[in-house]
């Protein structure tokens, strides 16, 4: 007897009732709806050829035809067919009630829900193969905390979509550690494919090469703009840290945020702001020309902090972007403290200031720690 109202339980209205609702918070809600609608017009602004950034957006004439079509087009030919047909049968039984057989409304709806269910079909086989993408690109990732003596690295990686274009990586080497971060333009599946590229190639010339910073940047340069047809760029930072604690840090910036140095002896903190075009901008003469490399002298209780600019530019429910100065005031007060606390620290302030707001860029940044 259980067993059957356990049955009846797992079958019944309430459990349906309690999977169908499963989620529907007005929060969760709400901000599905912005989303969806936000889609809707970046959908219709493809359509109707209109830029993002057009000051004119709003007086352009609404053109429900040619959203129409963006949207049927998306379909495949034969599912394209199935639901003109079923439209039009609608279309028809509802003209002509009475004199059509009573069988074409119930077969035209039964198209058109076919059609969605395929639909839906297809996406859940996409979204499997994405959350494929994304554990191959998780597991290409360096550890979030990494210790290489007298250095710490602890890192924190977010993405806006399920895969990103942010890149981070620690590589060792017989003579030292290097670190690169790198924030390839655009997001999603694309710029996680150039990201993976852009990893292989790197762990290849420093394998090979063991070059400084300067010469691993010109050389990612040289392959970016060796697709003529190819007009991703990238920013990146790339840093050397010696095994030997004596000598400096060798660091480059190509385009990309400004590193933060926190002197501990000196209770203070600057920012590294070398030269440095972003790699797939200029060819590499200009590009060498204008990258300077930066000795960086790091003692015992100092940090180096990189980041990309999906962390300074997150925006809270009010529009407000966290900012670099609430970044400042982060490492003015923790930066006396390992790499994994002002990690945390970061984490939290951001935490508390995006509150349930979707990100809008991907978000890494790493704290290197040096130790005596």
């Amino acid at each position: 007897m259980a067993l059957d109202n356990e049955t009846r339980e797992r079958f019944g209205t309430r459990a349906f009732y309690r999977e169908y609702t499963r989620g529907m918070t007005p929060d969760r809600i709400n901000r599905e709806f912005q989303n969806d609608s936000r889609r809707l017009k970046e959908l219709y602004n493809d359509a109707i050829g209109v830029s993002r950034n057009d000051p004119e957006e709003h007086k352009k004439p609404i053109k429900i035809f040619q959203l129409l079509s963006s949207l049927l087009l998306r379909l495949t030919p034969a599912r394209r067919l199935v639901f003109g047909l079923s439209v039009v049968g609608m279309l028809l039984y509802l003209i002509g009630q009475g004199t059509i057989s009573t069988l074409l409304l119930p077969l035209s709806f039964l198209g058109i829900i076919c059609v969605l269910f395929l639909e839906l079909l297809e996406k859940s086989d996409v979204k499997q193969e994405i959350d494929l993408a994304r554990d191959i690109q998780i597991s290409l990732l360096p550890s979030s905390d990494l210790k290489f003596h007298p250095y710490e690295f602890a890192s924190f990686a977010s993405t806006a979509s399920d895969v990103g274009g942010d890149y981070v990586d620690v590589i060792s080497s017989p003579e030292g550690t290097y670190y690169i971060i790198a924030d390839v333009s655009g997001k999603g599946l694309s710029a996680s494919l150039y990201m993976v590229r852009l990893q292989a190639l790197a762990h290849l010339i420093i394998k090979k090469l063991t070059p400084d910073p300067k010469e691993l940047l010109t050389y990612l340069n040289d392959f970016i703009k060796s697709g003529k047809k190819d007009k991703t760029f990238v920013t990146a930072c790339a840093a050397f840290f010696p095994n030997d604690p004596s000598r400096p840090v060798t660091m480059c910036r190509a385009g990309h945020n400004p590193p933060i140095l926190y002197q501990s002896k000196k209770e203070t903190f600057c920012e590294l702001r070398s030269n440095g075009l972003g790699l797939g901008m200029t060819g590499s003469t200009i590009f060498t020309k204008q990258l300077q490399l930066l000795n960086i002298s790091m003692e015992a209780g100092d940090n180096l902090i990189f980041y990309t600019d999906g962390l300074t530019e997150a925006r809270n429910k009010h529009k407000e972007q966290f900012e670099e100065y609430r970044l400042h005031k982060i490492i003015e007060l923790y930066g006396s403290l390992n790499a994994t606390s002002i990690r945390q620290k970061i984490h939290v302030a951001l935490e508390d200031f995006i509150g349930s707001e979707r990100l809008s860029d991907d978000i890494t940044y790493t704290c290197i720690h040096k130790h005596a």
